[in-house]
């Protein structure tokens, strides 16, 4: 399977690709490609290092004739989002990605690929290993964690390296080269609701939300893809309102930065509302897919008779919850006044937990600015809040602010053009790239961010292109060419 994927062009990164999604690497769980990465370090002979929270630094010297060039620090991060489909039996903790091909695309089979941001850091580890390619001294940075809290860019101590330039491989769109991203932070509800015992003469129902999208819950919020955690909460209100429906448990949606792609229910109803409740809740069905049906084609929604837990929610709890889930803003909150077409502020419900009398929800707000971050930060905390549940805001993190007169820029547009005949779109992400923070330890270093296509990203619909690797690797090349004197 990945021996047609190591054939590709340019093959040296994709073999060194396939090496790297043969390692488990989701976040959090980093200790296996952090071996692997010093071990390749070490096996070229380069001054290789792990700084105290995990991520791993590897130096090379210019090559001959190219001594005099200002110090390049190549970046990247190592983990990667873990996300398959409901009936894919697949163990990140274990199991390296299974990856064909398909036309100009490579993807995974039904999980996450990894491209983001495996591609940038097999790009690194082949310019590494190459006694061709010629370069200045460069310093390979590989951060881990970014995908879930950025503990590792976070983590990275002022002093640990020299470059004057930093080259952020984590762009998603090859025409594009990103001068700035948004900040981030998490939004945790938690609340406990009185159970109850099960009604005598009831029916139990298992509600799927299925088949969406999902997506990136940055880079895709601006598309109004549909949030199963959302959908689902339309559901529960439309049944409680005209049925006897209970709650007995929700398990909707995953990580924070994936847009929500599936949520199942556990609900009870009176066994005499059956037939009710089974003629309204296609009518509610169809309605929904037809509200989505140009955006999300694939959407699936069917309640079936289950078993259910031996409790279920009180009703006045069930009604705070579905209430302070619909009143939490989901999607793009404000648009950027000083970049076109540029999401400022969105927040993404991505987690919703109830069973055995606890409840949990997560969300994850991003800003470009600092006031809208905190703003719809607070709007989410007071509404949780009203609730009765406590929340917590955690894993705070910067943004990029854009630089248009940067050096390295005028540098990346100059090169763009000499190669492809045409301008790069110059833009800022509504993403977390680990440039802001990096900066914060670092701020004398010009940044730059840029890569190959990537789609679907935080999805297992995620899918890299083989012939905009091409284009991004000979421009990659170019750029390190070109690099100016010190």
């Amino acid at each position: 399977m990945n021996k047609e994927i190591r054939n590709l062009e340019p093959s040296n990164i994709w073999n060194k690709f396939a090496d790297l999604n043969a390692v488990p690497r989701p976040s959090k769980h980093e200790e296996r490609v952090i071996e692997f990465m010093m071990e390749f370090g070490k096996a070229l002979g380069l001054a290789t290092t792990k700084d105290a929270v995990g991520n791993v630094i590897v130096k090379k010297p210019a090559t001959m004739g190219m001594e005099d060039r200002k110090t390049v620090i190549l970046q990247s991060h190592l983990d990667m989002v873990h996300q398959k489909n409901a009936e894919t039996d697949f163990d990140f903790g274990s199991q390296g990605i299974e990856m064909y091909v398909d036309g100009d695309w490579v993807r995974a089979k039904g999980t996450t690929l990894g491209a983001d941001n495996g591609l940038g850091v097999a790009t690194i580890m082949a310019i590494l290993e190459s006694t061709e390619i010629p370069h200045p001294r460069l310093e390979a940075l590989f951060t881990i964690d970014e995908e879930t809290g950025m503990t590792g860019a976070k983590g990275l101590k002022g002093g640990l390296l020299e470059g004057d330039i930093l080259l952020n491989l984590d762009t998603e769109d090859d025409d594009e080269i990103d001068i700035g991203c948004a900040g981030g932070m998490d939004i945790t509800a938690t609340g406990n609701y009185v159970a109850e015992t099960l009604p005598e003469g009831s029916i139990g129902y298992k509600i799927a939300v299925k088949g969406l999208s999902g997506g990136h819950s940055g880079m895709d919020i601006h598309k109004g893809l549909g949030n199963a955690n959302k959908i689902m909460n339309a559901l529960l209100l439309k049944g409680q309102e005209h049925v006897n429906l209970r709650v007995s448990e929700i398990n909707g949606g995953g990580l924070r930065n994936a847009i929500p792609r599936e949520s199942t229910a556990l609900v009870v109803i009176n066994t005499s509302e059956s037939d009710k409740f089974n003629a309204m809740f296609q009518d509610w069905a169809q309605g929904l897919k037809r509200d989505f049906a140009t955006i999300e084609p694939n959407l699936n929604i069917v309640a079936t008779p289950s078993k259910t837990s031996e409790s279920l929610m009180e009703a006045q709890g069930q009604q705070t919850l579905l209430r302070a889930i619909k009143n939490a803003h989901n999607g793009v909150y404000a648009m950027s006044e000083a970049m076109d077409n540029l999401v400022e502020t969105s927040n993404n419900v991505a987690r919703v937990e109830v069973s055995n009398g606890a409840i949990k929800i997560a969300c994850l707000t991003r800003s470009s600015i600092e006031s809208g971050k905190k703003e719809l930060a607070k709007n989410l905390q007071l509404n949780f809040e009203k609730a009765g549940y406590e929340v917590t805001l955690s894993g705070d993190y910067p943004g990029w602010d854009p630089n248009p007169d940067s050096d390295v820029l005028k540098l990346l547009q100059s090169k763009y053009v000499e190669l492809f005949k045409e301008q790069p779109k110059v833009v800022a992400c509504h993403a977390g790239l680990e440039c802001g923070i990096l900066g914060q330890n670092y701020p004398d270093v010009d940044m730059i961010s840029f890569g190959p296509t990537i789609k679907g990203a935080h999805s297992p619909d995620e899918r890299a292109s083989i012939s905009s690797l091409q284009k991004f690797w000979k421009f990659t090349l170019k750029i390190l060419e070109e690099i100016p004197k010190k």
